[in-house]
């Protein structure tokens, strides 16, 4: 037998809601239980995508430590090494 006056309150028929609206019952020591995301909105289970981030959270990343990439950059890398590997194979020929 469990001791008495040591467990929680226990409610068998807890709502869970989700944005204003019950989406559930369960047993809970609460009850109301607030969730922002469960399995009728979570994009793994309904197949859906919804965009939270639209910068992008590696490019973020990116700029903020200073490793951000132009196409004018990434351009001038390739032709950097364009001209480097026609100056050693120009070297070798002599």
């Amino acid at each position: 037998m469990p001791k008495k006056d040591i467990h929680p309150e226990w409610f068998p028929d807890a709502k869970v809601i989700c944005n204003g609206e019950v989406v559930m019952t369960t047993g809970s020591t609460q009850p109301e239980i607030h969730v922002d995301v469960w399995s009728g909105n979570h994009p793994f289970f309904t197949g859906t995508q919804k965009i939270l981030d639209t910068e992008g959270r590696v490019d973020r990343f990116m700029r903020k430590y200073g490793m951000a990439t132009n196409d004018d950059d990434s351009a001038n890398k390739k032709e950097k090494t364009k001209d480097e590997a026609s100056e050693s194979g120009s070297s070798k020929d002599s």
